[in-house]
Formats: structure tokens, C-alpha cells, sequence
């Protein structure tokens, strides 16, 4: 009894010696909690007095020092001189500002209409610099354009060349006006 005693006396002794609190380190709320939380807001962006891009989000939130932003339920126009290019929705997005990359989650439909192209996927990148539209390696992405609809993995499109390739499996449906063709 005496060493359960003594056992569980210095184990207790060890346990509060040990703990000590550092009250140097501080916690940086401001890159935890948004500075600005807007609900079912409408965002605009103008250059030389024209709209170049329109959102509206459900939520967006802004941080303190940061040019990152997040959306949720999120519906936008992207437009060319003064037209609509390319309009879109998503369950949440990602922006950041400086690298100009955006991120899209979640039931995601993309219309661009010089292309005259749908795309739908789950997770796509946006990278305005390189004006490149990408998809993980696994994710699905369907593309339907004119009488082609078209399923893939591993997609990435060239806003510049005007193409998109898929590096995984790929499937696919051509209506012609005589019948209906599936391809594998």
C-alpha cells in the first residue's frame, strides 16, 4: 500500500511540475476570425468604369492583412466588353487576390459563351495569370458542347489556346440527327 502510495504521489508531483503555461506565445486571432463577414451580398469589380466581374455569395468573408477571400454559395459573371463570357455557381470558393488564383468546390457549372461550352465538375482551380481551369487528378469533370458530352479525370483547359485535354479516363456521347452514338 505504501509504494501505491508513493507510486501515485510522484507520478502526481511529476505531472504538475511538468505543465507550464508560455504566456509569450500568443495566439494570431486575426488570421483565424474574418475582419468582414457579409451575408447574401453582391460583389463588383470595375476597371476603367466598366463591370469586369460580378459575384453573389451567401457568405463571403474577408481577413485582416490578406487578399484572400471566401464564398459560399456563389453565382458569377465574368464579362468582356460589357457582355457576359463566362457565367458560373458553385458551393464555395476560394480567391486570392496577389496570385490571382481561385478555387471552386462543390456542384460547380461553368458556361462560357464564346465557346458556347458547360462544364461541371466538384473541384476545380482557376489561374488567371496563366489562364489555366484545372481539376485534381481523380475528379470527374463533364464538358457538354453542342451535341458532345464529354466525361473525364485529370482535366485542364487553356484559356489562351483555346483547348482542354483530360489525362485520365475518358468517356463520352456525339448526337448526330440520324441517331445517338455513345464512344468509349
Amino acid at each position: 500500500m505504501k509504494k501505491k502510495f508513493l507510486f501515485v504521489f510522484g507520478f502526481c508531483t511529476a505531472l504538475f511540475t511538468a505543465c507550464s503555461l508560455k504566456y509569450e506565445d500568443t495566439v494570431q486571432v486575426d488570421s483565424r476570425v474574418p475582419e468582414f463577414v457579409f451575408e447574401n451580398t453582391t460583389m463588383t469589380r470595375y476597371e476603367d468604369n466598366d463591370v469586369t466581374f460580378q459575384m453573389n455569395a451567401g457568405i463571403l468573408e474577408q481577413y485582416k492583412n490578406s487578399n484572400q477571400t471566401y464564398a459560399k454559395k456563389v453565382s458569377f459573371n465574368a464579362y468582356e466588353d460589357g457582355e457576359i463570357s463566362t457565367q458560373g455557381s458553385c458551393g464555395l470558393l476560394f480567391a486570392d487576390s496577389d496570385s490571382e488564383i481561385y478555387k471552386l468546390y462543390d456542384e460547380i457549372q461553368l458556361f462560357n459563351y464564346s465557346e458556347n461550352t458547360k462544364f461541371f465538375a466538384n473541384v476545380l482551380k482557376w489561374n488567371a495569370k496563366t489562364e489555366q481551369l484545372t481539376s485534381g487528378r481523380g475528379d470527374m469533370v463533364r464538358i457538354e458542347k453542342d451535341d458532345a458530352v464529354i466525361r473525364g479525370t485529370g482535366f485542364s483547359a487553356s484559356g489562351i489556346g483555346k483547348t482542354f485535354s483530360f489525362k485520365g479516363t475518358v468517356t463520352g456521347e456525339i448526337e448526330t440527327e440520324s441517331s445517338s452514338e455513345s464512344e468509349k
